[in-house]
């Protein structure tokens, strides 16, 4: 039996690009395999920040619903294995295994990219492991990503802001247009925010989707000690715990998760397997919400590790996520009454560097700029360059995120926080380093 590591590499060098926007290879495949459609219902998640999180807290609220979820989640920060869950457990390397061989046994001719691999491993364990409701994060866009040849019964566009230009275009209105891809005609589209550029409501206008906005179709309000309550469409929760996940915008990410499987049961579910499966499911009562709130993780968004020198680990690669992410730190109290904020930071090069810095700027104290490896990475003296940090700015340059890690844990002190952060190659690192 080929070892994962193996197919992985495999998988690398089957195609000729590495991204290659488009659904006729991937959906071929599919067929071949016979998970073009999925036997359960399917909820997709886009967006350019807060996808992540609301597809955790979606598999969160529909185990605590007695739901066995399939969630397939992209990219991974240390193992692969991180990108494909069944029933709350991510899947083993035999599964995998055999769910490569069977594509690999189907494509015949077809080419795939390394990303149409795993959509169609994911479709297909869930498929063999009899998972009963399916959730999908988009990996890239929406319109042509892999994960939009299943017509979902829901779908979650929780963000729209700039990211990945060279493929989506250059203004939001293109971004929004090539995310608003994933809606169907007659079936719930949810947005996290109103704030959308109006091609994504010329989309759903378009198409007859059925539009549950934020703030006028469901809404929620935090209270002093952190509880807070949601009001949708017919169903109000008082009193729940903050959600697990650090940071205010998790109430917008865990509101809109709610709205999105009220969505499924407020005026009819869209498809016969949605409707048969939530029959099945317990009521979305205060206690099982509840539960799920305070048992969702994600790791590598705003993570938080305690102690004399606090560490928090969050990918935040783009503008938007840095903007929201430096809300956050000045929303949190420093460890000691005299602490620094110390980050440990690594940016790709077809990131802005320089937007993600000055968002982030008024919140750190020094600098510890990391190389990255491979062809999107760079060394920590051209990173410094991009950065674009005020002059006089405290900062080290340091060959890996690892020695990046070292020395932050050297330059800090009792009260001191080490922001870990610019890339899931940042915070994989981090994580793999501090052992978490």
């Amino acid at each position: 039996m080929r070892p994962l590591e193996d197919w992985l590499r495999l998988q690398e060098q089957v195609h000729p690009q590495t991204i290659d926007m488009g659904l006729a290879r991937v959906s071929a495949v599919a067929r071949a395999l016979g998970v073009e459609r999925s036997a359960t219902p399917v909820i997709t998640v886009a967006g350019t920040n807060g996808k992540g999180s609301v597809c955790a807290l979606l598999e969160a609220l529909l185990a605590a619903r007695g739901a066995r979820v399939g969630l397939f989640t992209s990219p991974h920060l240390v193992r692969y294995n991180e990108r494909i869950r069944v029933g709350g457990a991510e899947v083993t390397d035999v599964q995998l295994i055999d769910a490569f061989e069977r594509i690999e046994a189907a494509r015949g001719d077809t080419t795939l990219t390394f990303f149409e691999y795993n959509t169609l491993a994911a479709l297909w364990l869930f498929r063999a492991l009899q998972v009963e409701f399916t959730v999908l994060e988009v990996g890239l866009g929406g319109r042509l990503d892999a994960t939009n040849l299943i017509d979902a019964d829901a779908t979650v566009l929780a963000s729209v802001g700039f990211d990945h230009r060279d493929w989506l275009g250059d203004t939001l209105e293109a971004i929004g247009a090539e995310k608003a891809g994933i809606f169907r005609p007659g079936r719930p589209a949810v947005l996290g925010t109103p704030d959308m550029p109006a091609s994504v409501f010329g989309a759903i206008d378009r198409l007859g989707a059925r539009a549950v906005v934020a703030g006028r179709d469901f809404a929620w309000q935090v209270h002093a000690d952190a509880r807070w309550d949601y009001a949708g469409m017919q169903l109000h929760l008082k009193g729940l715990p903050a959600p697990a996940l650090a940071g205010d915008i998790q109430y917008r990410n865990a509101a809109t998760a709610l709205a999105a499987l009220e969505a499924l049961e407020v005026g009819g579910a869209p498809s016969p397997p949605a409707r048969q499966a939530l029959a099945h499911l317990a009521r979305p009562d205060r206690a099982r919400t509840a539960r799920a709130l305070e048992s969702v993780q994600l790791a590598g968004r705003f993570q938080v590790v305690p102690g004399e020198v606090e560490w928090i680990l969050d990918i935040a690669h783009n503008e938007p996520a840095a903007r929201v992410l430096a809300a956050q730190l000045a929303a949190r109290a420093l460890p000691g009454p005299h602490g620094r904020t110390l980050a440990v930071v690594g940016v790709l090069k077809d990131k802005d560097a320089a937007a993600i810095a000055a968002a982030l700027n008024g919140r750190i104290d020094h600098w510890v700029v990391c190389a990255l490896p491979g062809p999107r990475g760079g060394s920590a003296a051209e990173l410094l360059t991009r950065l674009a940090l005020p002059p006089g700015t405290p900062a080290d340059l340091c060959d890996s995120v690892a020695d990046g890690c070292v020395r932050a844990r050297s330059l800090a002190r009792p009260g001191d926080r080490v922001l870990v952060c610019g890339s899931l190659h940042t915070v994989g690192p981090a994580l793999e380093w501090l052992r978490i």
